[in-house]
């Protein structure tokens, strides 16, 4: 096991994109490193740029960037709709940011996120005072958004959304009001954490229901610049800790550097329960996150009974977790993941098309699915839907040693994990 293979996957998404956020509204120069260099990020720092920030262009090898802050009123009027591409993260976090502007903008995307519900933002935001206006389907993008005053919130989201807490958050920030926040669980913690690391006091409580509340009792009056080393991506970890589960790498593969965020890491227990032979070990903080490196060995799998409580904090790596199934003897039960379907693509439509094709008996419920387990050798094609996250799994799976998949549209994935095929290969060739 000495052999095996030491890699690093790219920056953390979620973070990339908040950071590029909160840089913008600093007051200062912000230094930034390890920027995940894909569509996602370079759409949401193509729409700050928009509003008058000054980013320079993200590197592929993840050196420093430096921002220079606009400050909380210091965004100016888009001459033009403002772009996410395919950015959901991007999109509904500057809604809140642009709810208290003291002008209007129009925002919109591609095809795929404008298929992507925005109510879910928009009516608490709406609850604050902010003022919206649909230029094509209700609760779809393109929609344009008419600045001015805000007030605070008192809020109880329906379900646990780091999305829509962090909108909330930000629209607080931005309009300087007071923001409250309940929810039924736990969602990522990442906006929370960078507000802190920008001197900004967000409180946070752990209920006796297992739920969370969390304050923005005094809103700043100007942000702190951020000095930060954005950490590996566990999202697209999984995708290589799943190849060196299922063999890909024979002799296993470690993840270095990578975020070991608690409200982030639920797919690693997951993994474990399926009896993954996986080593974390802890190696300090980035960007006021945990991080390490975790190593993956491969050996057999059990089928395990996933619930929501376990998909909110792994709903990106469910799909990960549906493939391992594939080499897990018996019947493994996914329920509580309905938010996949409103993902890029329809994820458990998705998964359920692609593995049939394959051969793999599947089932499919209203928020989940039912996969089993096989050992046969898997040979098809797979249309991942324009969805990176879908052609990365089957990626993963074709590489398996006696399977022949071929997935279609492979660049779809370079919306988060660019480089993502030559690594499959590297832990393939060993």
């Amino acid at each position: 096991m000495e052999n095996r293979m030491i890699v690093r996957v790219p920056g953390d998404k979620s973070i990339s994109q908040r950071a590029l956020i909160l840089a913008t509204l600093a007051e200062g120069e912000s230094r930034l490193r390890g920027v995940l260099p894909s569509a996602d990020p370079r759409s949401t720092a193509a729409a700050l740029r928009a509003l008058g920030a000054d980013i320079p262009p993200l590197p592929a090898d993840g050196a420093e960037i430096r921002v220079q802050g606009r400050g909380l009123g210091g965004l100016t009027p888009p001459e033009a709709p403002l772009d996410l591409g395919n950015s959901g993260t991007g999109t509904r976090l500057l809604l809140g940011v642009l709810a208290a502007q003291s002008f209007s903008s129009v925002v919109d995307g591609d095809d795929s996120l404008r298929s992507r519900p925005m109510a879910r933002v928009t009516d608490p935001l709406g609850a604050m005072g902010a003022r919206f206006e649909w230029l094509g389907a209700h609760g779809r993008l393109p929609l344009r958004v008419l600045g001015g005053p805000i007030g605070g919130i008192e809020y109880d989201l329906p379900v646990a959304s780091a999305q829509v807490k962090s909108a909330l958050l930000l629209a607080g920030v931005a309009g300087r009001v007071p923001v409250g926040l309940t929810e039924p669980g736990v969602s990522r913690d990442h906006t929370e954490r960078m507000l802190r690391g920008c001197g900004v006091s967000v409180i946070t409580h752990v209920r006796d229901d297992a739920g969370r509340r969390v304050e923005l009792r005094d809103p700043p009056t100007r942000l702190t610049p951020l000095d930060i080393d954005v950490p590996g991506d566990l999202s697209s970890a999984a995708f290589v800790l799943l190849a060196g589960l299922l063999g890909v790498a024979p002799s296993g593969v470690t993840v270095e550097g990578v975020g070991l965020n608690p409200t982030r890491n639920g797919v690693l227990p997951l993994f474990e329960r399926m009896g993954a032979r996986l080593e974390v070990e802890p190696a300090g903080e980035a960007a006021g996150e945990p991080v390490g490196r975790i190593t993956a060995r491969p050996g057999p799998l059990r089928s395990i009974a996933v619930d929501e409580s376990d998909v909110t904090l792994a709903v990106d790596e469910i799909p990960s977790v549906a493939i391992a199934a594939v080499r897990a003897p018996g019947r493994t039960r996914i329920r509580g993941a309905r938010e996949l379907r409103v993902k890029e693509t329809d994820r458990i439509r998705a998964l359920v098309v692609n593995l049939r094709a394959l051969g793999v008996e599947v089932e499919e419920v209203d928020d989940g699915l039912d996969v089993v387990g096989t050992d046969a050798p898997l040979s098809g094609t797979v249309d991942p839907f324009d969805d990176h996250r879908i052609a990365m799994v089957f990626g993963v799976l074709g590489a398996q040693p006696g399977n022949a998949i071929e997935v279609l549209d492979p660049g779809c994935v370079e919306v988060s994990f660019p480089g993502f095929w030559s690594l499959l290969q590297e832990l393939r060739d060993g």
